[in-house]
């Protein structure tokens, strides 16, 4: 493969990241739990939401990578990836796209 194509591509896989990243967000105050895969996890206060991630304040610190299930009461868990921090908050991508509407249902 080429520098050329390399770099292509790798601007194409950054593009996708962008907008999956960039999907609209509904704010929402919304309690759940995120909890580590294997882990008791934390509550946590979702404060937006889309069907590709969410942005939560919890009360433990997550690294950046961690693989976290978000779970609403009454609704099904959602697997997702932890992509930052910030103070006590996370905004994570869900591994699967999910519908927003039946999380904060």
């Amino acid at each position: 493969m080429s520098v050329h194509s390399a770099m292509a591509g790798a601007r194409i896989a950054e593009q996708d990241a962008f907008d999956r990243r960039n999907k609209v967000r509904l704010p929402v105050e919304i309690e759940g739990r995120v909890r580590p895969l294997g882990e008791e996890g934390c509550s946590a206060r979702i404060l937006n939401l889309s069907d590709t991630g969410f942005m939560a304040e919890t009360t433990e610190h997550y690294e950046v990578g961690s693989r976290v299930w978000l779970i609403v009461p009454g609704r099904e868990r959602a697997n997702a990836i932890v992509k930052w921090t910030a103070g006590n908050r996370i905004g994570a991508e869900f591994a699967s796209p999910v519908a927003a509407a039946i999380l904060r249902a």
